[in-house]
Formats: structure tokens, sequence, C-alpha cells
């Protein structure tokens, strides 16, 4: 089975959920372009998200689901709104879905919840999970330690369920190595920065489009709250801090 067959789309791919740039506008454009858009909801609350449910409902008559960042203090509101609006795909990040799957998985939605870990991905499994998205450091969002190339055939190997890769992936190649590795699809998303569809300052999109390999760093590890970034003042002020334990 491939991940088109099992979410009803065109194509393998799931668009990553980027806070505040995964609007309901682009998760329908990236429908419409045969992937699964993905709405991210971010530090939304409850109310913005059903705007933008609605909004995607405009645009696209194809499949799209929301993206919920378990670490937002609006998680519990988001999580309602999701069974309200019947969005029919859920993932989640940055942290422990449980409580909310029940509801979920009741009303019919596909819940993929993204794993950095086979550990963490086993735990969840018990609670009826459609899927995992397995998701290497290689990503540009809050990233874990393992590569993408290490972390999805064990999170393969521990589960039952499917498994899609994420972290790094930008073209036909690593989605054919995923293939390889046992993924029935891929995830991405900073790729996807530089589309004209995307909500984002052109100036963002040519400094994504004139990066190189050793572009990139990640910041906020020591306070658990890791992102990659593009190299720049800012960043290399943020990692100066941190090496100063600052709060």
């Amino acid at each position: 089975m491939r991940l088109n067959e099992f979410l009803g789309t065109e194509f393998p791919i799931i668009q990553g959920g980027m806070a505040n740039i995964a609007t309901g506008e682009f998760a329908a454009a990236c429908a419409n372009a045969g992937a699964l858009g993905m709405i991210a909801t971010g530090g939304w609350d409850g109310e913005r998200l059903r705007q933008e449910i609605r909004r995607a409902r405009e645009l696209t008559n194809k499949p799209f689901g929301v993206n919920l960042m378990l670490m937002s203090p609006h998680a519990d509101d988001i999580a309602r709104v999701i069974l309200e609006e019947n969005v029919r795909v859920v993932t989640t990040g940055a942290g422990n879905p449980g409580k909310y799957i029940p509801a979920w998985k009741e009303a019919g939605i596909k819940v993929m919840p993204v794993v950095a870990a086979a550990v963490l991905a086993k735990r969840l499994e018990r609670y009826g999970v459609d899927a995992f998205i397995a998701e290497g450091t290689e990503s540009g969002g809050h990233v874990g330690e393992m590569t993408t190339m290490a972390l999805v055939p064990q999170v393969i190997d521990a589960v039952n369920v499917p498994v899609i890769a994420a972290g790094g992936i930008a073209d036909g190649r690593q989605l054919a190595a995923a293939y390889a590795l046992g993924a029935i699809g891929v995830q991405v998303g900073t790729c996807l920065l530089a589309s004209e569809e995307c909500p984002i300052h052109d100036g963002y999109k040519q400094a994504i489009l004139k990066a190189k390999d050793s572009d990139t760093v990640v910041t906020g590890r020591s306070i658990g709250g890791p992102v990659r970034v593009l190299k720049n003042k800012m960043a290399r002020t943020y990692l100066e801090l941190e090496k100063r334990n600052a709060t």
C-alpha cells in the first residue's frame, strides 16, 4: 500500500505542518496539487483554526488535514474544533496526543503522530493510531537527534501500522529512498516554502533557494524547543546565548 491509496490523494506526499505558514489557503493549494494539504495550528486558538478549515473547504474538494502542535496552550480547544469541523486527518507533534485519540478515532479521523524515536511510536500505537510520521533530525521543525535514514527503519520494525518518512526530504530520489526503507510515502515541508503559493516574504524564499548544505543550524536544544533555522545573525546570537545558559 502506498500513502496516496491510504489517504485518497494523487501523490504519496503529505505537506508538512509549518506553523504560521500552512494556512487554509496554502493547505488547499497543496491539496489541489495532489498532496495531502495540512493546516498547521501553531499558536492559533480554536476559532482561528475553524476559520482556516472553512477557508480551505472553499478552495478545494481534495483531502486535507490539521496538524496540532501539542505544546500549544490552546491544544484542548483545537482538538475540540477538529471534531466539530469533521476534519478527516490529524497529525500531531511536540508531545503526546494520547488523551485526544479516543475521541478522534470514534469520529473516524485518521490519526498520524509525528515521532522522533521508535520508543514513542511503540507507546502511542496502543491508542489505535493509523500511521506514524517518522521525522529525522534533518527536518525544519521541532527536531530530534536521530537521522531520517536511521530512524525510519527502526520505527517500521517497532510498530504494526504504516510509517511515513520525513526530515530532509525534497525530491524524488529521497522518496525512492523512503520506499527502500519500508515507508509508504513521505512528508515534505521546507522545499514547499519556495512555492509561489507559500505566504512568506520573497526574501525568505530566495534565502531558501540559495542555501547550501551547511547553511542551517539547530537552535533551542538547551531549552527543549529545538528548531532548524537558516544561519544568520539572529541564529548565531541565539546559539551564543544558549552556550551561556541564558534563560
